[in-house]
């Protein structure tokens, strides 16, 4: 008895990660998918030459997605990078221990997009030949007149999947878009945030500030009134209970004069924090430019889209025409063939009388 072998899916790289997903309600969010670090691994199925990104957790599969060419896998930190399946209608998101592992699994999805893009274009190759064969075969006795027609229909018919297959990269296109728009409205939502968060407090601050210079001119007249009591004690040169006056005096002023420092320090600070804030609006600024030259990307992908259904419909519409054609030549041939049929009948009669 001969073994039944099979090829099955085969392991081609494997990495450790925290999954997520993003929040189907907000499309912000991110959701664990996982409590602890899980391995995540790409398998090529060599039967249907597809590839697929795979996790489980326990007993359920957290992570079932098959490799297209359009995916993009995107870097957002130095530990963490996300996707989005168009299929599954969600965004995944790994977080890694190290920048190194990040860099790593970004290089296989590249390479495995790149081979599921070139495994994509033979099948369309092959399904095109396939179907050229067909409407080239002949289904009746070759009739020359017909040729003409046929040649149209396939002509016609060739356009038709390129236009279908221009018509799903650019919907592709237009979805990678969306993805990238809501990326950058999840990163404008964060900066507004951090943004009014700053403002909050640079307004206390300022607040704070007006009140410590207040309380700096008070101590500062408060120790050059000291200063004048202990230069007065000094000028007199008193002994006993004017000695420890002195020294309470002295000890007042060095309390003082540590206080203005503190105070000075922390005025520093809070001038360093307002340039933060300087640099949270300029990154907020770029955040916005991005976000409008995306939504213009996305109006040309759509008016694009448009064309290409335009484009679509009329070669449909062409290619029913070209089959009525086809379909009334075809007609007039059995009429042609039925006649030279009876001929050939009464030829085959008058020889044999």
């Amino acid at each position: 008895m001969f073994p039944h072998h099979r090829e099955r899916e085969q392991p081609i790289f494997s990495a450790r990660a925290h999954v997520f997903q993003i929040d189907p309600a907000t499309k912000r969010n991110w959701i664990p998918a996982s409590k602890h670090a899980v391995t995540v691994s790409f398998f090529y199925d060599a039967n249907r030459n597809v590839y697929r990104i795979i996790s489980v957790g326990g007993t359920k599969a957290i992570i079932n997605c098959t490799v297209t060419p359009s995916m993009t896998f995107t870097k957002t930190s130095q530990k963490f990078g996300q996707w989005a399946d168009s299929r599954a209608n969600t965004v995944y998101g790994l977080g890694f221990a190290t920048e190194q592992q990040l860099h790593q699994f970004s290089d296989k999805f590249k390479e495995v997009k790149d081979a599921a893009r070139l495994a994509r274009e033979k099948s369309q190759d092959k399904e095109l030949a396939n179907t050229a064969l067909t409407i080239a075969a002949p289904q009746s006795p070759p009739v020359m007149c017909v040729n003409g027609p046929e040649d149209k229909l396939f002509r016609s018919q060739s356009a038709d999947i390129t236009l279908s297959s221009e018509k799903e990269r650019i919907k592709k296109m237009l979805s990678e878009g969306s993805i990238c728009e809501m990326n950058l409205e999840a990163e404008l939502f964060t900066l507004q945030d951090s943004n009014t968060k700053l403002v909050a407090a640079l307004h206390e601050a300022n607040a704070n500030v007006e009140q410590w210079k207040k309380q700096l001119a008070a101590y500062q007249g408060e120790t050059e009134r000291l200063r004048e009591q202990l230069v007065e004690l000094e000028a007199h040169g008193g002994q006993g209970p004017s000695d420890l006056l002195k020294d309470e005096l002295t000890q007042s002023l060095e309390e003082l004069e540590a206080l203005l420092k503190a105070k000075d320090e922390e005025i520093h600070i809070l001038q360093s924090k307002k340039a933060e804030y300087h640099e949270m609006e300029h990154d907020r600024d770029e955040a916005m430019h991005r976000l409008r030259e995306t939504e213009m990307r996305n109006s040309e992908l759509e008016r694009r889209i448009q064309n290409s259904e335009q484009n679509l419909s009329n070669s449909l519409e062409e290619r029913d025409r070209m089959d009525a054609e086809i379909q009334r030549a075809i007609e007039i041939l059995d009429i042609k063939i039925f006649d030279l049929n009876d001929l050939r009948q009464g030829l085959v009669k008058l020889i044999d009388k």
